[in-house]
């Protein structure tokens, strides 16, 4: 039984040595590389996001983690041609756990660049094909055919790091972290998610569909593994905005829709249309694909840059423009925890928002509830917060 490995180094490239020992079964092997405390966390915590997933839904899972907390997370649904256009994958054939991982990564390819993956079922071919070509730093998943260990094992010159989990290794029950001399323990956080999240709508509307349920299943369980404050919203059985480690809610509000108004944006006509410099790469067409998307975000210096990126430059989109292609769309989204005012309200309906989950538990708990009806937003109390820190 492994007890303790070796890590290329802690937190920071300073931090060394550092090691990773075992404190019940231990729930890896490691086949390729060699990992480092980063990698774990994400490695350990976007497993468990999977595995919950799949319990959850019955469907296969995956999940693109940066610093600790999921860039995109989704099932392994069939891709649309929009969307397939938007992720550059128009011309793969993906099974379902290469799906799952594309529209993981998908949901935010900006952030998602040098991920570490997580799938819930056997890595095949397919995906390790669409892995080969993208800047990743690992991944974890319960087993791998041969070839795709062959393929991946060559990744990053040798060093792309290849950990299987094992399905049947306990976590334990009670989860510790030792800081500033002193140990804080608590149980795990291991309370069911399922469908009884709906069963206290508080608006006029309280029907949530099929395809809202497992959306909003996706969503709620993601933010099980975010860092706190968080705010996520998902569609199509995907994550396409998350919001994350903010101080004020609003802010993970914010950055949540604006990000699902990206993902929402990325597959309009103008947007798929766009015709770029032969010399950029994938992972750059993307970045300029976000940037024009957010003209009017962008500095002076950022804007040149651009417009001598993009060959049949267009002009941007205008806000009229902008506003109609979203409103063709249906998204759900979910707090961690209560929302303390209705301007979170205010902005998820601005990013196609119709039904949502939250705690609830403030006192502000009737406005917001005010605020769902006048949208014609479906909103049900969960009554479990969700933190993570």
């Amino acid at each position: 039984m492994v007890e303790q490995i070796q890590l290329r180094y802690g937190i920071n490239p300073h931090q060394a040595p550092a090691t990773a020992s075992a404190i019940g079964e231990w729930p890896f092997e490691v086949l390729n590389g060699q990992p480092g405390y980063i990698n774990l966390l994400d490695a350990m915590s976007s497993w468990s996001l999977v595995r919950e997933l799949r319990a959850a839904l019955d469907q296969p899972a995956a999940a693109s983690f940066k610093h600790v907390s999921p860039a995109g997370a989704a099932l392994g649904l069939p891709i649309l041609q929009r969307l397939a256009r938007a992720y550059e994958v128009e011309n793969l054939e993906l099974s379902p756990v290469a799906s799952a991982y594309v529209r993981a990564r998908g949901g935010d390819l900006v952030s998602a660049y040098g991920d570490f993956a997580a799938v819930s079922d056997v890595v095949d071919e397919s995906l390790a094909r669409f892995l080969r070509r993208e800047v990743s730093d690992g991944i974890i998943a319960p087993g791998y055919e041969p070839a795709a260990l062959e393929i991946l094992s060559k990744k990053k010159g040798g060093r792309y790091l290849i950990l299987q989990a094992d399905p049947s290794a306990d976590m334990s029950e009670v989860e510790s972290r030792d800081h500033f001399g002193i140990r804080l323990e608590q149980p795990l956080d291991d309370k069911t998610i399922d469908e009884s999240i709906f069963d206290n709508p508080v608006t006029e509307l309280t029907d949530f569909p099929d395809g809202v349920r497992r959306d909003l299943l996706v969503a709620t369980i993601a933010l099980r593994y975010t860092q706190s404050n968080s705010v996520c919203v998902a569609a199509d059985g995907q994550v396409i905005g998350l919001g994350a480690g903010q101080q004020s809610r609003i802010h993970c509000s914010r950055l949540a829709c604006g990000k699902a108004d990206r993902w929402m944006l990325q597959q309009h006509g103008q947007v798929l249309g766009l015709e770029f410099d032969s010399s950029l790469k994938r992972p750059d067409r993307f970045a300029a694909r976000e940037q024009y998307i957010a003209w009017q975000e962008l500095s002076h210096p950022e804007r040149e840059r651009l417009q001598s990126q993009i060959v049949n430059w267009p002009g941007p989109l205008s806000d009229d423009e902008r506003r109609e292609w979203i409103s063709q769309f249906r998204n759900v989204l979910s707090h961690d925890a209560f929302m303390p005012f209705r301007d979170n309200v205010d902005r998820a309906q601005a990013s196609a928002v119709t039904h949502i989950l939250q705690p609830g538990g403030s006192i502000a708990d009737g406005d917001t509830t005010d605020a769902c009806n006048q949208y014609g937003i479906v909103m049900a109390l969960t009554g479990q917060r969700l933190f993570r820190h």
